[in-house]
C-alpha cells in the first residue's frame, strides 16, 4: 500500500504504541486521523506531530459505544476523505484472578465489570471501528489495510482472563476479517507485542521488572518503534493478510 496521501486512522493514538504508530506511519506521509478519550492527549499528540510536519487531526470517540464511533469515523470521511487504513490500538487492562482463596475460602474473584470493561473496549472497540472503516473502503471503491493490536497474552495469562479472552478474539477476527473483505481489496493483520517498554511497565516494582525482562530470550523489553515497525510491514507488503506478527523478542507464554 503507498502511504503517502493515505488517510490513516489510529485508534489509542494520544499516547503509547498509538503514538509511535502514528510517528511511524506519518514520516511516510500518511494523513492521520488518532482517535482517543482525553482532548488534552490528543491535542498535544496532534501538536506534537505538526511540530514535525506530520499531518494530524484529532477526533474524540469512545470505541467502546456505537453512537462515538459512528460519530468519530463521519467526521474523518467528511474532514479526511475516506479511510485507507485502521489500526486498532486502543486496548485497556484490568487485570485479576478468576478466584482468589486462601484455605478454602473465596476472598475475591474476578467481577463482571471488570470483565465487560476489557472486553467492550479491546474486542467490541475493535469490532466497531473495523466495521465502520472497511464499509468507507467498500463505499469508496478503494482497497485498504486494517492492522489489528492483539497481545502475546492471547494465548492465556494468568490473571488475565478477561485481556487474554479479548486478544485471542482479535486475532480470530483478523483471520475472519481478512478472508470476509480481501474481495474488496482490504487486506487485514495484526501484530501482537510482547513486553513493550510503556507507562505501564515502568510502574512496575524493580524486582518484579528485572524477572520479567530476564525471561525474555533477548534480554531486554521491546520499545513502541518495535511495534511501529510490525505495523508498518503489514501496511507496506501487499500479499500479508489474516496471520498476526509476534514482535516479542522471543518470549511465549
Amino acid at each position: 500500500m503507498e502511504l503517502a496521501g493515505a488517510v490513516i486512522a489510529i485508534t489509542g493514538g494520544a499516547r503509547g504504541l498509538g503514538y509511535a504508530m502514528a510517528k511511524q506511519l506519518g514520516h511516510r506521509g500518511a494523513r492521520l486521523a488518532l482517535l482517543d478519550r482525553e482532548r488534552e492527549a490528543l491535542d498535544q499528540a496532534v501538536n506534537a506531530l505538526l511540530d514535525e510536519d506530520i499531518e494530524a487531526r484529532s477526533f474524540m470517540a469512545d470505541i467502546a459505544d456505537e453512537a462515538s464511533v459512528i460519530q468519530a469515523f463521519g467526521d474523518i470521511a467528511r474532514e479526511l476523505g475516506p479511510l485507507s487504513g485502521l489500526v486498532n490500538n486502543a486496548g485497556i487492562t484490568r487485570d485479576g484472578l478468576l478466584v482468589k482463596a486462601s484455605n478454602g475460602h473465596v476472598e475475591k474473584t474476578m467481577s463482571l465489570s471488570q470483565w465487560q470493561q476489557v472486553i467492550d473496549v479491546n474486542l467490541t472497540g475493535t469490532f466497531l471501528c473495523t466495521r465502520e472503516a472497511a464499509s468507507q473502503m467498500v463505499e469508496a471503491g478503494q482497497s485498504g489495510v486494517i492492522v489489528n493490536i492483539s497481545s502475546i497474552s492471547r494465548a492465556g495469562n494468568m490473571g488475565q482472563s478477561n485481556y487474554a479472552a479479548s486478544k485471542a478474539g482479535v486475532a480470530a477476527l483478523t483471520v475472519t476479517w481478512a478472508k470476509e473483505l480481501a474481495r474488496y481489496g482490504i487486506r487485514v493483520g495484526a501484530v501482537a507485542p510482547g513486553f513493550i517498554e510503556t507507562e505501564m511497565t515502568a510502574s512496575m516494582r524493580q524486582d518484579m521488572l528485572e524477572k520479567l525482562t530476564r525471561s525474555i530470550p533477548l534480554g531486554a523489553l521491546g520499545q513502541s518503534g518495535d511495534i511501529a515497525e510490525s505495523v508498518e510491514f503489514i501496511f507496506d507488503n501487499d500479499y500479508f493478510t489474516g496471520r498476526v506478527i509476534e514482535c516479542d523478542g522471543g518470549l511465549r507464554l
